[in-house]
């Protein structure tokens, strides 16, 4: 099984940067296809940036493209979130899923089966 715990959430401003981080346990973190998505109020859970087991392959939503960069490093079994730029519409909480098996969807979530708790992440203008 994996196991997942998201960190470095906060309240920024607009413009400023964040670097929230995935840290997995539970069985090689190699073999994971990660992605994050958020989650604002009342609205459905999208998604944000995928990665490929290597790291040599990632995907953006168009509303991160440019500011957001997912990256990982399989040696800490942690895959980051490096948020630039951030608007307050990227208020919204946070999380990190991992699937075991190919993906052929980065962006649906149910095609990951394992998710963390969620980082709280709140812009203001």
């Amino acid at each position: 099984q994996v196991q997942l715990v998201e960190s470095g959430g906060g309240l920024v401003q607009a413009g400023d940067s964040l670097r929230p981080s995935c840290v997995a346990s539970g069985r090689t973190f190699s073999t994971l296809f990660v992605g994050w998505f958020r989650q604002g109020p009342g609205k459905e859970r999208e998604f944000v940036a995928a990665i490929s087991r290597g790291g040599t392959a990632t995907s953006y939503a168009n509303s991160v493209k440019g500011r957001f960069t997912i990256s990982r490093d399989n040696t800490k079994n942690t895959v980051y979130l490096q948020m630039n730029s951030l608007k307050p519409e990227d208020s919204a909480v946070y999380y990190c899923a991992a699937s075991s098996r190919l993906i052929s969807d980065y962006g649906s979530t149910s095609t990951y089966g394992y998710w963390g708790q969620g980082t709280q992440v709140t812009v203001s203008s």
